[in-house]
Parts: C-alpha cells; sequence; structure tokens
C-alpha cells in the first residue's frame, strides 16, 4: 500500500505531499491543475523514463518519494527481497527518484543507490496504472495465465506442474550430458589411455621427488660433502693430535684427581662420555665419507627420473600428489566411459517417464482452464455490461504456447501447455482483439476496472490507479463504476482521478488538486476535503461555479446514496482513524475551488465515516442491478 507521495519541482508542482489512505481515494480539480503530474510522478517510481523537460523550469532536478507499507503483501516482500533490497521488520519501502534538468536520472531503494533496472524489478506488482494513454499489468499478456490460475482456484495443480517441470528438466539435462560424454567417449578414452600410459609407465611413488632430489643434491656436491666429512673423521680420531687423542690426555690427570676428591667421578665421567661420543660420530662420519656420491649413470638416471617427474606434475595438478590424484579421477573416468551407454539408455529411459508424467499434469491443468476461462470471460462479460459497455464481450482465448520443450507434439514449460491473452469485443459484430489494441482509452480503462473488480483478491498489486476511468460515459453508468472501484477497494488501494460526482461520492477519501499563480508562477497544491468541503466540491463537478441550494441538496443525496449502495453490498464505507492527510508549503494566498484549507495540516475526516477499514472476508460482491456476478467474483474477492 502506498502511504506517501511526496513531490518536488516536478512540472507545476514545487512541492506536495499526499498521504494516501486504504481504501479508494479520489482525485478531482479542473484540467490542467496538475493531477496528470501525479500520475507522472508514480511512473517515475515504477522506473518510468525520466526527462529534462518534468523539472520545475529554474530548478536544477525535480525528486519523488513513495514510502510503500508492504507488512502485510508477503508477496511484494518476496519480490523486493529477491531483488536484494532490505525492508526489515517494519516492511516500509521508500523509493526515491531524482532527474535533473539536463535528463540524467538516479534512483533510490530505501536509501541506497540502485540502477534502473533494479528499481523496475522491485516496483512491479507495487502499483497497475490504468490511464487514457498508458496500462501496465493487466494489458501484458504474459500476466493473463496468471489471473486465469488465480480466479480458477488451480494453484494445486500449477504447483504440480512447476514440480514436474524442473524434475523433467533435471533428468533431461543429465542425459544430455550423458550423451555429450558418450558422443565424445572414443576420444575421450584414447586420450585417457595414452595419458595414464605415460603416467603408469613412469610409476610414480608418494614422496618420491622429494628423495630423488635430495639424492641429486648429495651427487652434485659430493667432493666438498666427502672433503668435509673426512677431514671431520681425521680431526676429531683417526689423525695424529685428534680431538678424541687429547681428550684421554686430559682424562689421565682427571681421574687421579677423582679419587682424592670423590665429588670429581661425576665431572669426569661427563668428559669420558664425550670423548665416546665424539669417536662414535668421528667414525659414522668417515663411513659417509666413504660413500657420498653417485656414479655419473645413476646421477644421469636420476635427473632424467625427476625431469619426467616434474614434466607430468605440470601437466597434471602442480605437484606430484596432484599426479596422483588425478590417475586415480582419470582410471575412474574411463570405467565410467566404459559403462557410458548402459548408463545413457537408463537415463533416457528415466528422461521419457519424466516427460510423460510432465505433459500428463500439463493436460490436466489445461483441462481445467478451458473450463475457468469461460467463466472468467462470462464474468467480466457481465461487469462490461453494467460499465457502459451492453454489447461488449470479453473472451480468455487459450492456445498452445510456442515455447517450451517439446514433448509428443506438445510444447510444454514451467506453467503447462498453454498460453492465455484476455480478448475484448467492444460492439456487435467485431472480432475480439487484445486489450492493447481497443481504440478508445475510456473504453479500455472500462474494460481493466471489470477485469480488476471480478479479479478483486486475487492479484499482488498493491494500489490501482485508475485515470478518468469515467471518460464518456453518462450519470448512471458512472455510479456502476463508483460501486466496482468501492468493490475493488475493498481489496486493494485505489487511487481514482475522476470529473464525474457519482464516481467521487463513492471515495473513502477525497482530494482536491488545484492551481494558483503568484508572482507570475504557476503553483499546484492539493488538499483533503472536509465533510462539508467534499460535498461542495460534487455540487460544482454537478453545476459547475454557481452552486445553489438545489445542487448542493443533490450533491448530499449523491453522498448518502453511495453511502447506502455500499452498505447494501457488504463493502462498509469509512476512512482510515489517522485520516490521509495532505500538506503543501505555506504560500500566499491560494484559493482552491471549495475545499477547506488544510493549513498545512490534515482537514478533519469526515465525521460519518469510523476507524480504519479492515482487510474485508467473506464478502459478497453484487452487480450493478444486485444480482451475483458470474463465478470467480462470488467466492475469490473474499480476502
Amino acid at each position: 500500500m502506498l502511504n506517501l507521495l511526496r513531490i518536488r519541482n516536478l512540472a507545476i508542482i514545487e512541492e506536495l505531499e499526499l498521504e494516501a489512505g486504504p481504501g479508494l481515494n479520489i482525485l478531482t480539480g479542473e484540467t490542467g491543475a496538475g493531477k496528470s503530474m501525479l500520475i507522472a510522478a508514480l511512473k517515475l517510481v515504477l522506473g518510468g523514463k525520466g526527462r529534462g523537460d518534468l523539472v520545475r523550469t529554474g530548478q536544477e532536478q525535480a525528486e519523488v518519494e513513495a514510502l510503500f507499507d508492504l507488512s502485510v503483501d508477503p508477496v511484494a516482500q518476496a519480490t523486493v527481497g529477491e531483488a536484494g533490497v532490505e525492508i526489515g521488520v517494519s516492511g516500509e519501502l521508500v523509493v526515491r527518484r531524482v532527474i535533473t534538468a539536463a535528463g540524467r536520472s538516479r534512483a533510490y531503494l530505501n536509501g541506497a543507490l540502485v540502477p534502473l533496472q533494479q528499481l523496475e524489478q522491485v516496483a512491479r506488482g507495487l502499483v497497475d496504472i490504468s490511464s487514457q494513454h498508458q496500462h501496465h499489468t493487466l494489458v501484458d499478456p504474459s500476466s493473463h495465465l496468471g489471473h486465469l490460475d488465480s480466479f480458477g482456484g488451480l494453484g494445486v495443480e500449477v504447483q504440480g506442474v512447476q514440480t514436474a517441470w524442473a524434475a523433467a528438466t533435471a533428468a533431461r539435462k543429465a542425459l544430455s550430458e550423458a550423451e555429450a560424454a558418450l558422443r565424445e567417449r572414443a576420444d575421450r578414452e584414447d586420450l585417457l589411455r595414452m595419458q595414464l600410459a605415460e603416467v603408469n609407465e613412469l610409476k610414480p611413488q608418494a614422496g618420491e621427488l622429494e628423495a630423488l632430489e635430495a639424492a641429486l643434491s648429495r651427487g652434485r656436491h659430493s667432493a666438498r660433502l666427502h672433503q668435509a666429512t673426512a677431514g671431520a673423521e681425521t680431526g676429531l680420531h683417526a689423525g695424529n693430535g685428534a680431538v678424541c687423542e687429547r681428550i684421554g690426555q686430559l682424562l689421565g690427570p682427571l681421574h687421579e684427581a677423582a679419587r682424592h676428591d670423590p665429588s670429581l667421578t661425576e665431572l669426569v665421567g661427563r668428559v669420558e662420555g664425550a670423548r665416546l661420543e665424539l669417536i662414535e660420530a668421528a667414525r659414522d662420519l668417515g663411513h659417509y665419507a666413504r660413500q657420498v656420491g653417485l656414479d655419473p649413470r645413476a646421477l644421469r638416471e636420476a635427473e632424467e627420473r625427476v625431469y619426467a617427474l616434474k614434466r607430468l606434475t605440470r601437466r597434471h595438478g602442480g605437484d606430484l600428489d596432484a599426479l596422483l590424484a588425478w590417475r586415480a579421477a582419470a582410471q575412474a573416468e574411463l570405467r565410467a566411459l566404459g559403462e557410458g551407454e548402459a548408463r545413457v539408455d537408463a537415463l533416457a529411459r528415466a528422461a521419457e517417464q519424466a516427460d510423460r508424467a510432465l505433459l500428463e499434469q500439463a493436460r490436466a491443468l489445461s483441462a481445467r482452464r478451458a473450463g475457468v476461462a469461460a467463466e472468467l470471460g462470462a464474468a467480466i462479460t457481465a461487469e462490461l455490461r453494467g460499465l457502459g459497455m451492453p454489447e461488449a464481450s470479453l473472451h480468455v482465448g487459450i492456445e498452445p504456447q510456442s515455447a517450451g520443450h517439446l514433448i509428443d507434439g506438445h510444447r510444454v514449460g514451467p506453467r503447462g501447455v498453454d498460453a492465455a491473452q484476455f480478448l475484448i469485443a467492444p460492439n456487435p459484430g467485431e472480432a475480439p482483439r487484445p486489450l492493447a489494441q481497443v481504440a478508445s482509452g475510456g473504453e479500455l480503462s472500462r474494460a481493466l476496472l471489470a477485469l480488476k473488480r471480478v479479479l478483486a483478491g486475487m492479484g499482488p498489486v498493491g494500489l490501482y490507479v485508475f485515470d478518468e476511468v469515467d471518460t464518456g460515459v453518462g450519470g448512471a453508468v458512472a455510479e456502476v463504476i463508483g460501486r466496482r472501484l468501492a468493490d475493488v477497494a475493498a481489496h486493494h488501494q485505489v487511487l481514482c482521478i475522476t470529473h464525474s460526482p457519482q464516481v467521487a461520492a463513492y471515495g473513502d477519501a477525497h482530494f482536491h488538486v488545484s492551481k494558483a499563480i503568484r508572482a507570475g508562477r504557476t503553483f499546484s497544491q492539493i488538499a483533503r476535503l472536509s465533510a462539508a468541503a467534499r460535498q461542495e466540491e460534487l455540487a460544482r463537478m454537478l453545476s459547475g461555479v454557481d452552486l445553489t441550494a438545489s445542487t448542493r441538496a443533490a450533491a448530499a443525496d449523491l453522498l448518502d446514496a453511495a453511502r447506502r449502495a455500499r452498505a447494501h453490498a457488504g463493502v462498509r464505507a469509512g476512512a482510515p482513524a489517522a485520516a490521509p492527510e495532505v500538506r503543501t508549503p505555506p504560500a500566499g494566498p491560494a484559493s482552491p475551488p471549495r475545499p477547506e484549507p488544510t493549513g498545512g495540516g490534515s482537514a478533519a475526516p469526515e465525521p460519518t465515516r469510523g476507524g480504519r477499514r479492515p482487510r474485508a472476508t467473506g464478502l459478497r460482491v453484487v452487480s450493478g442491478d444486485g444480482a451475483p456476478p458470474a463465478r470467480g467474483s462470488r467466492a475469490r474477492v473474499a480476502g
């Protein structure tokens, strides 16, 4: 739901703030007062193209902010979450667009700068606009199948098809990968066998490379190693005047001293032990000196093996452990390739089985849709007849879809085998055409109102905007349009721009848009009307500038009749407890036609209206003549 719309420096709007409430929000005012700028602002919020000529003359940039409450809209929350935007426990989403006079545009979601594409993704489903020149969600054929399924209560069947589609897709993918592997099997087998033969011929062992490199280092430096170790043996023990000999010479006097002082015995023993250790070390060094070095042939062979091992490790992983791991994996792959044909046969049977299950569920869903389509078309046609289009008819066309996987001659996708489109024939003898091709903007707006009324409570959109949906109709039809708008508003927030007092009488909140000229500049302003000011505005809409007691009485009758009609239809009239508020910046004397001035705050709520509208449940909607509409709006209009 849209809680707040704030506009700055957009065309004739210097600064404007609109707090909309639940239910039906009515906007009236003379042509050119700035009502269309509210629609333009909402389109910017939805990611529409920003143009530099929208910026108020003399200003550097225009700015639009919208505050949405998504706390009771899990579908919108999921859409926002999928786009990577956090809304927190409050469920509030702030959308901000900034347009510069040079035509550059920036978009923000909850204060974070985002690409326009991300804004469009998040805004999808928040607002649906039906105007004389632009229509959104319900005109898009891609949304029609979803509306048909919602109307028919086919959620379980649709979910079943989607599950079967996922299973069939996974089975086909596994089969495709196995078939590709089988096609490449011969070449792959040859390559693996050649590579494994090269590795197996070398027979690498774990830790071998490090041992070979250590042996090569000893062989390359054998002369230096022999010289060092042999010299150490000679100096410690084997040569004249060696260290051990000199230590032996010292031990005689020490043993003699220990006989005179037994406390020296332990120290003398340590010296004797050191001499024995040195003798043993000298003998080991001599043994090493006599063994060190490799013969030239062994050295050459070791160098060749190290080179071969390193060449293979570079090709298969970088080190010897990786080479051994690759060998194990290649052997396993070679075994699997040998079993490829049997595996492909098994996967083909599984994929065929999954396809049959998918097609069976898709056909069953298609059969259900065929019956529901006729009922939905009849329900919307009945609505059109009450909206001043007595000869119009709407058909829900179902045809095979052109995309998806081909199964037994049928194209099947995640939503089944069908594509749906709403087709309308405004006049007898005309072939039904897609909604977007209806010539009259007023007819199209009424057709969309009929659709939304029948589908009330089913769609994800939180706010419906109707721009002059009553164009070209008389008072009786306008009254029916007002009733239908009230019906839709029982389940969705509705913002309606109208010139018809019969429509305006059904509003939960009534706003008046006007313009004033101060110091040679035009300013658009908006005010929420109190009960008395609202009656005056309806009287003005009925008679023009000159108001009389009779026109005021007629306006009061309209309001009273609208309340009675809503009560009879089960739609509870009532503005929210916190009255929708509109604030305009203080300016010089301005005189909107009859609304009571807000003084920068909100006008008093209508005394005849109660607290916040609860979400309707168990609602029974009746058509213009008091009879229940066709199937689809009777039970499914309930929230």
